[in-house]
């Protein structure tokens, strides 16, 4: 299993790690120095995530955190999202639940 997003491509990444001695000038310092550089891998943040495909089929894929957060994959819904009762009996008599949702009290 390589370390890839299946729907971006996005993968590892070289990079460097700089290590640095000293004090900061802003904190009364003389200033930091680099004491190395040294190579390093940015890995990306994969998950995996149960999808359902067009065809109905569900499918384990593993996708980097930032196709989850864009909506380029859906997640499986395991159970329908808890609604209240009032809800129910809108939804059955048609009404839109945007009338429910957000509505304050007049005093």
């Amino acid at each position: 299993m390589s370390r890839v997003c299946q729907v971006c491509g996005k993968g590892r990444i070289m990079g460097n790690r700089i290590e640095t001695r000293g004090r900061a000038k802003y904190l009364g310092g003389v200033g930091t120095k680099i004491t190395g550089i040294t190579r390093r891998a940015f890995k990306p943040n994969l998950q995996n995530v149960k999808t359902t495909l067009a065809s109905g089929e569900t499918k384990t894929v593993r996708v980097c955190a930032q196709c989850i957060r864009s909506g380029a994959v859906r997640k499986q819904v395991k159970n329908a999202p808890f609604r209240l009762q009032h809800e129910l009996e809108a939804a059955a008599a048609g009404v839109s639940r945007k009338k429910f949702v957000g509505k304050k009290k007049k005093k």
